[in-house]
C-alpha cells in the first residue's frame, strides 16, 4: 500500500475539478517525485476510466483520484427558485447562454463514479465534504488503495478517524477551491493550515497533509515543520504548461493580484474560494440554489464566460496567496519546490 515515507518529495498536486487536472500534469507531478491527481467531481464513469488509464501510461508514480460525497438535496419552493434565476437573468453579460431550473439527479452516483477506480487500482482515494460509506472504505481497503479524506476542523477529522481512513487532508481557511466542511450550514472555524495541521497532529494518530497557502518549498517546510507528513498544493500548479485552467483564470493569477481571493457560494451554491470579479460581486446577497443545483445553473453561463475568455463571470478559483504563483512546466516547478524545500530545511 502507499506510504507517505515513500515519496521522494512531500508532494500532492491537489485534486481539482473542471479539466484543470488531467494525465500530462498529474504524470509529470508524479515522474517528478510527488502526487499527480485528479478531481473526477463531476467526471462519468468513462472519463475516469480514460483518464486513469492514460495517466498510467505516463507514469508509474502515484496517482490519487478525488471525490465528492454529495449530500441529499432537492428543489426549494418555487419562489426561491424564481429568484435564483432572475439574480442570473439580470447579469450584464454579453452573449447568449441559457438559464433552466436543473432536473434531478443533481450529482453523479458515487457508486458508479468508483468503478473504474476498482478497476484501475490508482495508489490513492480521497474525498471531499464528508465520509463515504463503510463499505467503499472496505472495498478500497482490501484493493489496498490508500484512502484520505478533507476536513476543516478537529471534530471532523475525529470523525475522519474513526471511519478507518489512512490518512486526513487539513484544509486551512487560505485553501482555494471547495471549502471541505462537512457541513456548510454550521460555525466554520476557520482554522488556519497550519493551525489546523498543528491541532489534527496532535489530535491524531493517522497521518496529516497540510493543504491551503502552500505555494513554495519554504512553506513545504513550515507544514512540515507542524507535523504534516506531506502539502497538498493546488493554486500553485495553476499556471502551469499542463494545467487545464483557461486562459483568462491564468491570466488572472498572473496579473490581476489587487483583486485578492473571496468566498462566494454564487457559483454552486457552496462556500468557495476565488479571485473577485464582477459575477461574485453581483451575486452577493442575491438568492442562490443549493449544492450542487446552484452549479449546473450556472454552467452555460460559465461556459460562455469561457468561451469567450470572460474572466469576470467565470469561477476562478485561487488560493489566499495566488499572487506568489508562477509560469513553469510542472517538471519545473517540482524542481523548484524542491531546491526551495532543501534550502528551508537547512
Amino acid at each position: 500500500m502507499f506510504s507517505f515515507s515513500k515519496l521522494s518529495l512531500p508532494i500532492i498536486q491537489a485534486p481539482m475539478a473542471g479539466g484543470i487536472n488531467n494525465p500530462r500534469l498529474a504524470s509529470e507531478v508524479s515522474n517528478a517525485g510527488g502526487v499527480g491527481s485528479f478531481g473526477f467531481a463531476y467526471s462519468t464513469a468513462q472519463k475516469i476510466s480514460e483518464d486513469l488509464a492514460a495517466t498510467r501510461a505516463l507514469t508509474s508514480g502515484p496517482i490519487n483520484a478525488n471525490f465528492f460525497v454529495f449530500s441529499p438535496v432537492g428543489l426549494p419552493e418555487q419562489t426561491v427558485q424564481q429568484k435564483a434565476l432572475e439574480a442570473l437573468k439580470n447579469l450584464p453579460l454579453e452573449g447568449e447562454y441559457s438559464l433552466a431550473i436543473p432536473l434531478a439527479p443533481f450529482y453523479p452516483d458515487l457508486e458508479e463514479q468508483l468503478k473504474p477506480v476498482w478497476e484501475h487500482c490508482p495508489d490513492l482515494l480521497t474525498f471531499h465534504f464528508g465520509v463515504p460509506s463503510p463499505s467503499i472504505l472496505a472495498r478500497a481497503r482490501a484493493l489496498r488503495i490508500a484512502v484520505g479524506i478533507t476536513a476543516t476542523s478537529p471534530k471532523e477529522a475525529m470523525a475522519v478517524e474513526k471511519a478507518g481512513a489512512d490518512f486526513v487532508v487539513a484544509q486551512g481557511i487560505e485553501a482555494g477551491g471547495h471549502r471541505g466542511i462537512f457541513n456548510p450550514f454550521e460555525a466554520d472555524e476557520k482554522l488556519t493550515s497550519v493551525e489546523l495541521t498543528k491541532q489534527l497532529v496532535r489530535g491524531c494518530s493517522i497521518p496529516v497533509v497540510a493543504a491551503g497557502a502552500i505555494m513554495d518549498g519554504a512553506d513545504i517546510a513550515s507544514a512540515l515543520k507542524s507535523g504534516a507528513v506531506a502539502a497538498q498544493l493546488g493554486t500553485a500548479f495553476l499556471c502551469c504548461e499542463e494545467s487545464g485552467a483557461s486562459p483568462a483564470h491564468k491570466e488572472y493569477l498572473l496579473k490581476h493580484h489587487s483583486k485578492g481571493s473571496v468566498f462566494t457560494t454564487g457559483f454552486s451554491g457552496r462556500p468557495a474560494r476565488g479571485i473577485d470579479n464582477e459575477f461574485i460581486r453581483l451575486i452577493e446577497n442575491k438568492m442562490v440554489l443549493p449544492f450542487p443545483i446552484q452549479n449546473a445553473l450556472t454552467a452555460s453561463l460559465k461556459q460562455l464566460a469561457r468561451k469567450t475568455n470572460n474572466g469576470e463571470y467565470q469561477s476562478l478559483w485561487a488560493g489566499q496567496d495566488y499572487a506568489r504563483t508562477r509560469q513553469l512546466s510542472a517538471k519545473n516547478l517540482m524542481l523548484a519546490l524542491k531546491e526551495e524545500l532543501l534550502i528551508a530545511r537547512g
